[in-house]
């Protein structure tokens, strides 16, 4: 059957996806069903690539999806990090489900349990069509045996993942400072984000690569936590300095 060419066609508009502010051209007419920042070009917020996803800079220049960012304001806000047993305690499955639903949209319901909270920034990393840590070779991972090897290591990430991998570890860090109240030390923060950072294909050494990871979370975490420190102790002397010339 021979198809003719188009006939009656109206150009009505040339909409765009631009990663940092959504949707761009889009007719008013259809504002109101589309977010005009929307999280994603794609339908969904989950298994897909960074680069389909808005984005935005976190406080400490990371450029991340900006979902992330909102699950993360929205977990503090609720007093996640002061929850025992957070990012390690599940929430239940139908208010997940609920909550992804409204993620793709763009929008955070109220009265989120923190726990679903925190199980869907893992549940981001973990379905990424590319673990955060998979552009790393295995084997130099495996070899890491001191805290400058695995800097050295992850060095070698990409920027998009070297963006992600140091915002997971400033919030895992920002959960290990609260360990007195969520019972969540640096290694137990790192252990149960270690299954989502990579996907080790060869069953036989899957295991010993996830502990290779979770040392190498731990070790970045507790470095990060070691220069939060130096940099407070820095400011406390900075201000006992400036108290003794004003006393002068």
């Amino acid at each position: 059957m021979d198809i003719g060419c188009p006939t009656n066609v109206r150009h009505v508009a040339h909409v765009t996806f631009d990663r940092f502010n959504g949707f761009l051209g889009l007719p008013s007419e259809f504002e109101p069903d589309v977010p005009r920042k929307a999280p994603s070009a794609s339908a969904t917020v989950f298994g897909v690539s960074t680069e389909s996803m808005q984005l935005s800079y976190d406080s400490r220049g990371n450029c991340v999806p900006v979902i992330l960012l909102l699950l993360q304001s929205r977990l503090y806000d609720q007093g996640g990090l002061q929850e025992e047993g957070i990012f390690r305690i599940t929430a239940e499955n139908g208010e997940e489900e609920h909550v992804r639903e409204q993620l793709n949209k763009g929008v955070i319901p109220d009265g989120i349990d923190v726990h679903c909270l925190a199980g869907l920034i893992k549940a981001w990393f973990r379905e990424l069509p590319r673990g955060v840590l998979d552009p790393l070779p295995s084997e130099q991972v495996m070899q890491c045996e001191s805290e400058e090897d695995f800097v050295k290591a992850v060095r070698l990430l990409p920027q998009t993942e070297a963006s992600l991998l140091n915002w997971v570890i400033n919030l895992m860090a920002d959960v290990a400072e609260c360990e007195h109240l969520n019972k969540m030390n640096s290694r137990n923060i790192a252990l149960v984000f270690a299954p989502n950072m990579s996907r080790m294909a060869d069953p036989l050494t899957a295991l010993m690569y996830a502990v290779q990871v979770m040392n190498l979370l731990k070790t970045l975490v507790e470095r990060s936590l070691r220069e939060r420190e130096m940099a407070s102790s820095r400011l406390d002397e900075d201000d006992d300095s400036d108290q003794e010339d004003e006393e002068e």
